[in-house]
């Protein structure tokens, strides 16, 4: 599942034409499941490539993606960076190198903002829950367009035998020990998601990867980015997005609850939605070993490593005793 950098960045240059960019320095910002750049033009300014890598999403799954933030950003539901369309106006470019290879490549408008840090956790948490609530109030009423199409992230598609992500079993670090905690999380996350169930009021369209490095902050402004994984999945996985790789630390209850009373601003969530966030915490957190796992050679991943793991396995053992948020 892996590409390399340098393949993304040579999409990018190519890309430039297409959107009249000729000129432009083009700045890696990072890869993950994507090559994301900062383009820098004399006269059009910043903005920002996403070179889609191959074999994940189709182009109208990408089409589908843009519609959502169309709609969100025409009916003032979140802020949200627009996409900026091709010389010939398509929303999505297909760049091919002279090898024959080719990408699909995507550009927005460039976003001042930096990612929240922990002196205002809480307060961002509580507005991230009515941004969230926002997201799905017009997720239940918003008429798709014919040809919608994006990712379900329900068991089967996260930790099931056609998870997107792959194996959690093939997460870094997962020896005998690892796979006999991390299997009875699986069993019990499965049975638990199954009682649940998948009823219009628990389970639609998503943003499916809100974590902290999907908000920019700029004074009280908050900006959510990267529609990238947006699918089908219950609704309060939302929030397990959200606290993505912190799910550890002792101040994640915290912001559950400012999450949840933020939300609560918008629409109540039922108590069977509240009592479930720790399940679908644990749900992101087995997937995130899968990821870690299939993008070895990120620096994402590679930061994590198998501590990630081994961690994964003491929240388990929480999970499975009662005690994830106390």
């Amino acid at each position: 599942m892996n590409e390399p950098a340098w393949l993304f960045q040579a999409f990018a240059q190519a890309a430039l034409p297409a959107y009249g960019l000729d000129g432009a320095q083009v700045r890696l910002l990072n890869v993950s499941e994507n090559g994301t750049f900062r383009v820098d033009h004399p006269q059009q300014g910043l903005s920002v490539l996403r070179v889609h890598r191959s074999g994940y999403h189709s182009e109208a799954a990408i089409r589908s993606e843009l519609a959502w933030i169309e709609a969100l950003r025409a009916e003032g539901v979140v802020r949200t960076p627009a996409f900026l369309p091709t010389l010939d106006r398509s929303p999505v470019a297909r760049v091919e190198l002279p090898d024959g290879q080719s990408r699909h490549v995507v550009r927005f408008t460039w976003v001042d903002g930096t990612e929240p840090d922990e002196t205002r956790l809480t307060r961002d948490f509580a507005e991230l829950g009515e941004i969230t609530a926002r997201l799905h109030r017009h997720a239940r009423s918003w008429r798709r367009p014919a040809g919608f199409t994006r990712f379900v992230w329900d068991y089967d598609t996260s930790l099931g035998e056609k998870g997107h992500w792959g194996r959690w079993q093939d997460g870094l670090g997962v020896g005998p020990a690892e796979l006999a905690v991390l299997g009875r999380l699986d069993e019990a996350l499965r049975g638990r998601l199954a009682e649940y169930g998948q009823g219009e009021s628990r389970f639609g369209l998503v943003h499916a990867d809100m974590r902290l490095a999907n908000l920019l902050v700029d004074g009280d402004k908050v900006t959510v980015i990267d529609f990238d994984d947006c699918g089908f999945s219950w609704y309060m996985y939302d929030f397990a997005s959200a606290v993505s790789f912190i799910e550890h630390e002792s101040y994640v209850p915290e912001l559950a609850q400012a999450w949840v009373g933020g939300y609560r601003s918008v629409t109540e969530p039922s108590a069977a939605d509240v009592a479930e966030l720790p399940t679908f915490v644990m749900l992101r957190r087995l997937l995130l070993v899968a990821w870690i796992g299939s993008h070895r050679s990120t620096e994402t991943a590679q930061a994590m490593g198998p501590q990630y793991t081994a961690v994964s396995c003491e929240l388990a053992e929480r999970y499975l005793s009662g005690r994830l948020f106390g």
